[in-house]
């Protein structure tokens, strides 16, 4: 992976968006000579870059310092300025943005809250705000926010501490300013260069949308990390991050796990949306999605340093001077899903020569305290067949072994990425962790970072493996379907789909019925044909196991009294694995697919998979493997297991189906169940749109 520099040229693609992150000359409207003042800290901490002329703008100047004007300060300087940070209150604002775009400002800045987050009398400024921006053109970060910054650059933030953070090539793009700064300081802590911070506030304007697209041409960065807390405009998001994904790392955290959607509106003015679904699209995407700050770290420490090409499964070495820490490294990564191929018996013998021979050599690789082979070791896991990249652990030992001398000497960090975790303290890792940098080699303080590192590594490859489009779906002639439309309509689809069905008989009259129960394979299904009723079990409608004449009045006379328009008589199908499969129109992200175990237990437990409608036939084959339940789907038991390539099949088929046919909101098919002969849908409901 090339990894761009901090001073990589600037990006001349978006100009508008050029002038507000990449600013000559910023005017700070609302400046003070009063110490603490909002406007005083932004116009100092410019000043203290040094890397941008800056100017106080405040219509009561009258000290020679201040300019009463932005016209003023243009007459003053001369200088074309780029960008206006207005740190004045809310109701102020809108006439001080219009001033900034008729004096030729390209971008703004708004600090202040009192917006969307406060209720009805802030929406309406905000709103006011998002009309001046369309009509003229100036692009506008905030309101609402602290800001951005490009460290070594310039500093558009009033949080002082800023100046702090190391440069260098990862762009932090956060819902809000003060994640903003709390991941970009826990970046530069783990020493990884923070290129630029943006925190978007109520994104009036300028979104996460807007930056990534911006992040994506911009040479100077190498990794994305995208805090996320709403979504505006899912399909949008998805087309950025997913572009952007292609070309570099994507690493995303999203807030939502509990029900948050009170206080990210008071914090905001957006509401939440499913913190599930906003998780599994963005992953679909090509986005690593980690659950806390520090996954965050480990992942972009390792992904903008290297990356793996796109593969299914990568297969990683694992080297440990320590065989505790090394257990725990192994631990980790097995349990999520990264594999540790046993090395090649070559491999394996080579190892053998290098290594005492109470050492274990098979992968992980313990080479007890480092000596003089370590590098060899090294190479030589590194050149197995089955090997994609290397994960070391070690002690720090400046006595014993320099981990970065090693890599370098050894070479191996050119064939395969490499990871280091070293353990000890800071003035015996730093000096090994910057040799490691230079050479493009991540250094993680302990085990578990280095696993969550390494599945981060392997974790963008599968999906840039998974997702991308490379098979054209067949195209199939699809009846016309009448709505609204009953469960056996519903199965007539799934039939056309290539999805099979029970056998069945459309019963008008009890007479139907009985005639159905002679030429149907024994029990049957009896139950209530009615497009109106979609929970048949709930209210009666349903009767299993019917075998005889008798039987089947009992049911009908039940179906009778819930004036059943029709009857729908069917084979019931044999014992399998019951799943649920879905497809439905979200109102952020447009239509989804949803699956899981069937019953209530999965729903229960939010046990569900989750995929988009572009869901890439590869990519649905195994979408159920993010399951909890999914070992019960390998043939548990001697059940049946399931077929993943017709799953596959038909997820594809109802997500392009869905979308398609606007008329519809929701296909559902509850029960699905793997049997010995393949997939069978036992009902299916289709919902029409209100519309």
């Amino acid at each position: 992976m090339t990894v761009p520099t901090a001073t990589s040229p600037a990006v001349t693609a978006h100009s508008g968006m050029d002038r507000l992150f990449r600013p000559r000359a910023v005017a700070v409207v609302g400046a003070s000579t009063s110490p603490g003042k909002l406007g005083t800290v932004m116009l100092e901490a410019l000043t203290r870059s040094g890397s941008v002329s800056a100017y106080g703008i405040n219509p009561r100047a009258n000290d020679g310092v201040l300019h009463p004007s932005l016209q003023s300060a243009t007459d003053t300087h001369g200088d074309t300025i780029d960008l206006a940070v207005l740190c004045i209150p809310a109701a102020a604002t809108p006439a001080a943005l219009e001033e900034a775009a008729q004096h030729g400002i390209g971008a703004a800045l708004i600090c202040s809250g009192g917006f969307a987050e406060t209720g009805t009398e802030g929406t309406a400024l905000q709103q006011r705000i998002a009309e001046i921006s369309a009509t003229t053109g100036i692009r506008v970060l905030g309101p609402n926010t602290s800001g951005f910054f490009r460290p070594g650059e310039a500093v558009v933030s009033f949080v002082p501490t800023v100046e702090h953070i190391k440069a260098g090539t990862v762009a932090v793009v956060a819902a809000s300013g003060g994640m903003n700064h709390a991941l970009s300081f826990l970046l530069s802590e783990r020493g990884v260069g923070v290129g630029i911070g943006v925190g978007l506030g109520n994104c009036v304007d300028v979104s996460a949308i807007d930056t990534i697209e911006y992040l994506r041409h911009d040479p100077a960065i190498s990794a994305i990390a995208l805090h996320v807390e709403s979504v505006h405009d899912g399909q949008r998001l998805l087309a950025a991050v997913r572009a952007a994904s292609a070309v570099k790392p994507v690493v995303a955290i999203v807030v939502g796990r509990s029900d948050v959607s009170a206080f990210s509106e008071s914090h905001t003015g957006a509401l939440a949306t499913s913190w599930r679904v906003t998780r599994a699209l963005l992953a679909e995407a090509g986005a690593v999605v980690v659950d806390s700050e520090q996954q965050l770290v480990d992942a972009v420490a390792v992904l903008s340093h290297s990356r793996l090409p796109a593969c299914a499964n990568a297969g990683i070495g694992l080297v440990t001077a320590q065989a505790g820490p090394g257990l725990m490294v192994l631990d980790e990564l097995q349990s999520q899903g990264v594999r540790i191929p046993a090395l090649t018996e070559h491999t394996q013998n080579r190892l053998a020569t290098l290594l005492p021979p109470m050492t274990y050599q098979a992968n992980p690789v313990d080479t007890g305290r480092p000596g003089p082979t370590f590098a060899s070791v090294l190479s030589a896991t590194a050149a197995d067949p089955h090997i994609d990249a290397l994960a070391v652990y070690a002690l720090a030992e400046p006595d014993a072994i320099d981990l970065a001398d090693t890599v370098h000497a050894s070479g191996v960090h050119a064939a395969v990425p490499v990871v280091l975790g070293i353990g000890g303290p800071a003035t015996a890792i730093t000096p090994t962790a910057d040799a490691a940098t230079r050479l493009h080699v991540p250094v993680l303080p302990s085990p578990t970072a280095l696993a969550t590192g390494i599945r981060a590594l392997v974790h963008d490859a599968r999906l840039q493996y998974l997702h991308k489009p490379t098979e054209t779906p067949e195209t199939i002639p699809l009846p016309a379907l009448t709505l609204p439309a009953d469960e056996a309509a519903a199965k007539d689809l799934l039939d056309t789909l290539g999805l099979s069905t029970p056998a069945r008989r459309v019963c008008g009259s009890r007479a139907d019925a009985h005639q159905a129960l002679t030429e149907l394979t024994l029990p049957v299904a009896v139950k209530i044909l009615d497009p109106t009723v979609l929970h048949k079990t709930d209210i009666g409608g349903v009767h299993l196991g019917i075998r005889t004449p008798a039987d089947l009045d009992a049911a009908l006379d039940i179906l009778d009294s819930l004036a059943a328009p029709a009857y729908l008589v069917e084979t019931m199908a044999v014992p399998g694995t019951d799943l649920f499969l879905g497809a439905r129109r979200d109102a952020v992200f447009g239509p989804i697919v949803v699956a899981g175990l069937g019953g209530t237990a999965a729903e229960a437990l939010g046990d569900v998979a989750i995929r988009s409608h572009r869901v890439t036939p590869r990519a649905a084959t195994t979408m159920l493997d993010d399951l909890l339940c999914a070992p019960l789907l390998n043939g548990w038991r001697g059940a049946p297991a399931l077929d993943r390539a017709a799953f596959g099949r038909i997820v594809t088929a109802i997500a392009g189906y869905l979308t398609d046919h606007p008329e519809i909101t929701d296909i559902e098919i509850n029960p699905l169940r793997q049997t010995a002969d393949g997939l069978i849908a036992l009902d299916a409901v289709i919902i029409a749109s209100p519309e």
